[in-house]
């Protein structure tokens, strides 16, 4: 077999790699978006969290929210594009 042939097989086990990478992640990284949006209390009493559930709280807050909220797509979303990038630039040039 040349060496094309190697760097291609390479390469589908690189771009496989980043594909689990990115199918194992997906839970924890939807976890740790939960767990922000979400509204709970540290020990001492004080917010700790977002609380996106509530309607009064600012803009700001809620252009936080939908940024956390979209974590999760643009994680998983970027690294399926890096396995996408991998593997068609090994098989187009």
């Amino acid at each position: 077999m040349n060496n094309r042939g190697q760097v291609i097989f390479f390469t589908l086990m690189i771009g496989l790699t980043v594909l689990i990478l990115a199918l194992a992640l997906a839970f924890p990284v939807k976890q740790a978006s939960d767990e922000a949006t979400n509204y709970s209390n540290n020990a001492t009493g004080t917010q700790t969290t977002l609380d996106c559930n509530n309607d009064s709280i600012s803009d700001y807050d809620k252009a936080t929210c939908i940024v956390a909220d979209l974590s999760m797509f643009y994680f998983i979303g970027g690294l399926i594009f890096l396995v996408g990038s991998i593997l068609a630039a090994k098989v187009l040039l």
